[in-house]
């Protein structure tokens, strides 16, 4: 390919490093320019049109651009563009957000802390753990379980617990204190007329037996997505959160509730936890929070942990942790006035009024030849890529087949998610029933393109 010494192509080569991305054939393809935005559609430099099926990163719940979230943020760097909030100093938008979050969250909580991304929000939880022990005199319990193929996050600390090992080779990763049990993926993982309330008990079963093996008191927190976003979007089989909570339970291990892709309506609740009747000592929050139009999060932790950390921090002399942006007035406005928004036009009455739609619609994507399964709630959900139904054989990977079909998605104006033989869908929530049949159209005409490149 051939760039224009000038040009954005160009320049983008010369001069960036893109996230989760093969920097080798970077190189010779260079990337997307992604030039405006209107709603729920992208246009690139050369005008061409996409309706995002990703939402961004799962995360742009209301488009890509909102003018009254753009004039708060103006109004707000006018009066006090930024202050910290450390050393007991504050301001209002702060303490209006972490008041409204509070009134919001699906369990009791005590006390929010804020970050930039929800890999701090994250990384924070897993300080406030460990902290947490060592107040009440078991800094023994330091180990963390997570789930195969869960994601949260990209620091150092969360990206141990993330369950992806993409993301740990050859960066000398993930830390030892951090531990991970079976995926709790049905379709892809069940045995021969196991029923999904069998497969949960399986799934407990392996989580507690893992507990044992390491010794319950040297084991700190669970974490869990209540839908597990980059492990391809999939939700939960029936009974697996309550029997995994009773464990938990059983041993005296905090659980924390990753909230970052499913918080502020996207499972057709303000939150995941109240989808599946979680019951988490701490939630960790981001993307949606601010619509993704400002980089923030928030982490919200339950009375138990906070006084925990009131009568340490007096022994220590001061709770040493936090970032300089954390709180930013700027973005604090931003998602305050986002939580507004929501409110007004009853985003998670929206969810579920199209929810209905957008089962159906992407659930008929399981009569292609391509396709093996589809789950989901809310707005979001995931298929499965196979090359056989009955056995659930996926393709060889030498076909690129997840490949084809992005690109056959892009030349027919839709932009998806795929991670491995599973192809995510996150719309941005304000996507109407008729723009959720024309994703599914494009789709299919992509399976199509691609069905027809295959060796019969």
């Amino acid at each position: 390919m051939t760039f224009r010494p000038n040009s954005l192509h160009a320049r983008d080569i010369a001069s960036l490093v893109h996230p989760q991305t093969n920097l080798q054939s970077h190189l010779q393809t260079g990337p997307t320019i992604i030039d405006k935005a209107q709603g729920i559609y992208v246009y690139d430099d050369e005008g061409n049109k996409y309706l995002e099926g990703a939402a961004g990163l799962w995360s742009a719940s209301l488009g890509f651009g909102v003018e009254r979230l753009a004039k708060v943020a103006y109004e707000q760097m006018r009066s006090l563009g930024y202050y910290q909030i450390y050393r007991s100093h504050s301001h209002g938008p702060a303490i209006e957000l972490a008041e409204r979050l509070l009134q919001l969250a699906p369990v009791p909580m005590s006390k929010v802390l804020f970050q930039c991304s929800g890999s701090e929000a994250n990384d924070t939880a897993i300080k406030l753990v460990w902290y947490y022990w060592h107040a009440v005199g078991k800094p023994e319990k330091r180990k963390i379980i997570a789930r195969t193929q869960s994601y949260h996050g990209s620091t150092c600390a969360s990206v141990s617990l993330t369950g992806k090992p993409d993301m740990h080779a050859d960066f000398g990763l993930p830390f030892a204190p951090f531990l991970h049990t079976s995926f709790p993926h049905y379709y892809r993982f069940h045995e021969t007329g196991e029923s999904e309330e069998q497969f949960s008990a399986r799934m407990a079963d392996a989580l507690e037996r893992l507990i044992l093996a390491e010794g319950p008191d040297t084991v700190a927190a669970f974490w869990a997505e209540p839908v597990m976003g980059a492990g391809g979007a999939v939700v939960p089989p029936k009974g697996y959160f309550e029997k995994i909570q009773a464990i938990l339970k059983k041993y005296d291990i905090l659980f924390v509730a990753d909230e970052v892709i499913c918080g502020f309506g996207r499972t057709g609740n303000m939150w995941g936890s109240q989808t599946y009747d979680l019951k988490p000592d701490m939630v960790s929050s981001a993307k949606a929070l601010s619509a993704s139009l400002a980089p923030i999060s928030a982490l919200l932790i339950n009375d138990r942990i906070f006084q925990a950390m009131v009568s340490e921090s007096g022994k220590l002399g001061g709770f040493a942790h936090g970032y300089t942006y954390a709180g930013h007035p700027v973005m604090a406005a931003v998602a305050l006035e986002t939580l507004k928004i929501y409110e007004e036009m009853d985003i998670v009455g929206h969810v579920r009024a199209v929810q209905p739609t957008f089962l159906e619609a992407i659930g008929s994507l399981t009569s292609h030849p391509l396709v093996g399964h589809f789950c989901g709630t809310g707005l979001i959900g995931g298929i499965e890529i196979v090359a056989d139904k009955d056995s659930r054989r996926p393709h060889d990977p030498a076909l690129q087949v997840a490949s084809k079909i992005d690109a056959h998605a892009r030349r027919n104006g839709l932009i998806l998610r795929y991670i491995g033989n599973r192809i995510a869908f996150s719309p941005p929530l304000i996507i109407t029933e008729g723009q959720i049949v024309e994703m599914r159209d494009k789709l299919l005409a992509a399976l199509n393109a691609t069905l027809a490149e295959l060796p019969s």
